[in-house]
């Protein structure tokens, strides 16, 4: 490849993979790859300066404002900091700043793996925070910043105007507690604190960010209006005063000390309470900062140093499984131990089948492993000339280890689940569904009381729900007898639920709340659905093959039979309700878009349903009416292409009237 297909080829490979950590904020290329493939780009781009184009990643600083917020333009930009990677490059860092203003001294700041925020105070109260986007425009997010409970709301004494630059984290803590979380809902996980921190930022309901406990380190004064400072310790300093919390830093005389805090700031990484990329070198004189001046992309006074992901080998002792709370089986390697980022290490996961063939380990084999995102052990390749004799592939069991129900790889995607209906592994998971307001709607069986409940071994299965004692209910935490003659009673109430939401709260792979509905339509009984055969099943509407064999294998099941037997024991209704009389919209299908002011789009569904007719997600020739509420969108203008009858609220109102 000549240099002139390499330059365009990187472009292209920086500027998605820039799109995917600056805009979706799902990096798929790590940090150290991407400076890396920078770097080369520049350098290329600096032998042929004919080459270069002003959309060139180079040109940049990098990201970009969505458009679901508010743009700001920042009054001071926001800047990206030049990257060094050893120190050899610190020196020369060194030099550059030395042959300006030689009895320049430094501040070094571990530098916060985040989100990058200005901060603005009008007469000592918090106006507007917004994301450095791109540096110099940016997005509002002062609602969510709110939230942020280290940032003052209201500072004492000062300027009419004062602007300060900070970075959003998610504590250590706080990210492994999310993603517990998410794993006992189901939801997927967020690959590291800065990938959470930023997706919590820029929710659009600050209801949701205020829930994920962000946090923020201040490292800047950018702007303060009839103001002047000295050096960056004394704007530390004032800023400490007035109530922020502040980046931890240190002053250091030479390049040298620099060198050895910026050492000593990457053996302690793991205790600070925030991830970092790095540390930031700075000039501390403000006036020599002004002499130095800025290039179109970052200061010259100051450079961030950027530690290298280390890689060392460890041997695979055993490969073990584990059964998370959504029932996917994931292996983990056990690793002699091996000292990482400042911790021990252990184990490192394997992810999934896919990814132990991909790479060929082994039991036995030695790896070589990194910490991904400086969190989370990860192996990189096997050392093959160190492969024992005798080893074998390694192929994850047929049956769950936990409870010995078959396992089955998913139809889309790399993972492997266990099927059980009573698995043990999955049995938080598995009541918080079963009891779900769209499932059974059990008021008051919330998280903490499940997990309470399960933590107690009152139960092991959903149907032990309905023979629970309402004195062993009041002994758990935070119960009472109250709160337990209130789950009692919310527990009677849910036998009567129609078989559609039972059969949603079994939680079979495919089958969500539309299915069944179509389901108990179809075959009225829990019975008859246990005995439809697959060609059966695929007859009905929007049932294919792949939801029609997860419900054969579901039902065939002995810890599905045995939940089923205990819930006919309890006396929970199995039955699908009598169709109502009115069937004036059989054989229809509605497709409901745009904001509706009457009814929420699950209201006006169930409306349609009880008449007989169907709603339906999308648009097509099949589809009978659109009903288009405020704002309707891409299905309307489809329904008017297609010659779809179009009806407003008030028409849909008076077909069910």
């Amino acid at each position: 490849m000549d240099d002139y297909s390499e330059i365009q080829a990187l472009r292209q490979e920086l500027t998605q993979a820039g799109y995917e950590y600056y805009v979706l904020d799902k990096p798929v290329m790590s940090d150290y790859d991407y400076d890396h493939k920078l770097r080369r780009l520049e350098k290329l781009e600096a032998a042929h300066p004919e080459a270069v184009t002003p959309d060139s990643p180079t040109q940049r600083v990098g990201g970009q404002a969505l458009e679901a917020f508010t743009q700001v333009t920042h009054q001071v930009p926001l800047e990206s900091l030049q990257d060094v990677f050893d120190f050899e490059e610190l020196e020369a860092f060194d030099q550059r700043v030395k042959g300006v203003v030689p009895d320049a001294e430094y501040v070094v700041e571990p530098k916060v793996d985040g989100l990058s925020v200005a901060l603005e105070y009008e007469n000592g109260l918090f106006v507007r925070g917004a994301t450095r986007g791109d540096g110099q425009v940016g997005e509002d997010v002062t609602e969510n910043l709110r939230t942020v409970r280290s940032i003052p709301l209201k500072i004492p004494d000062a300027p009419a105007r004062l602007i300060v630059r900070g970075e959003v984290y998610m504590p250590k803590k706080v990210f492994h507690d999310l993603n517990e979380e998410r794993e006992r809902r189901g939801e997927a996980l967020f690959a590291n604190p800065r990938n959470a921190a930023a997706g919590s930022l820029r929710q659009l309901d600050p209801k949701i960010a205020a829930t994920r406990k962000l946090d923020i380190a201040v490292f800047n004064v950018q702007f303060a209006e009839g103001m002047s400072f000295a050096t960056h310790l004394e704007t530390l300093q004032y800023l400490q005063d007035k109530g922020f919390k502040v980046i931890p830093h240190d002053s250091c005389a030479q390049a040298a000390q620099a060198g050895e805090r910026i050492t000593e700031i990457g053996e302690t990484r793991e205790t600070f309470p925030f991830d970092i990329d790095g540390a930031v070198v700075k000039v501390n004189n403000l006036s020599q900062r002004e002499i130095l001046g800025s290039t179109a992309k970052f200061p010259r006074w100051a450079a961030a140093y950027k530690y290298p992901p280390e890689v060392k080998p460890a041997q695979v002792v055993d490969i073990v499984v584990q059964v998370g709370r959504t029932g996917v089986l994931t292996p983990k390697a056990v690793l002699t131990p091996v000292r990482l980022a400042g911790t021990s290490v252990t184990n490192a996961t394997l992810h999934n089948q896919d990814f132990i063939r991909e790479k060929d380990i082994r039991i036995g084999d030695t790896v070589l492993v990194r910490k991904a995102g400086e969190i989370i052990p990860e192996v990189l390749s096997v050392v093959l000339e160190k492969r024992p004799e005798g080893t074998t592939p390694y192929v994850l069991p047929k049956v769950c280890p936990v409870c010995g129900a078959p396992v089955e790889r998913d139809e889309e995607g790399a993972h492997t689940r266990c099927t059980g209906a009573e698995c043990p592994a999955q049995l938080l998971r598995n009541l918080a569904h079963f009891a779900s307001r769209d499932a059974m709607d059990i008021d008051g069986l919330g998280i903490a009381v499940v997990e309470n409940l399960v933590a107690a071994e009152f139960v092991k299965t959903p149907g032990d729900l309905y023979f629970l004692k309402e004195e062993e209910i009041a002994k758990l935490d935070r119960m009472g007898k109250k709160s337990a003659k209130n789950l009692m009673a919310a527990l009677e109430r849910s036998k009567g639920q129609d078989l559609s939401r039972l059969i949603y709260a079994f939680g079979i792979r495919q089958v969500g709340q539309k299915a069944g509905k179509i389901l108990a339509a179809r075959f009225h009984t829990l019975d008859a659905l246990q005995n439809a055969t697959l060609e059966e099943l695929v007859a009905v509407d929007d049932i294919g093959e792949i939801t029609a064999q997860s419900i054969l294998e579901w039902m065939a099941s002995p810890q599905s039979q045995h939940l089923i037997q205990r819930l006919k024991e309890a006396g929970v209704n199995m039955t699908a309700a009598e169709q109502g009389s009115d069937q004036r919209f059989a054989g229809m299908t509605f497709v409901l878009t745009g904001t509706l002011q009457q009814f929420t789009r699950d209201e006006a569904s169930g409306m349609i349903e009880a008449r007989g007719g169907k709603a339906a997600g999308s648009v097509s020739k099949k589809t009978t009416y659109v009903v288009a509420g405020e704002a309707a969108g891409s299905k309307l203008r489809k329904a008017q292409e297609l010659g779809i009858p179009v009806l407003t609220e008030e028409e849909f109102s008076e077909l069910l009237r």
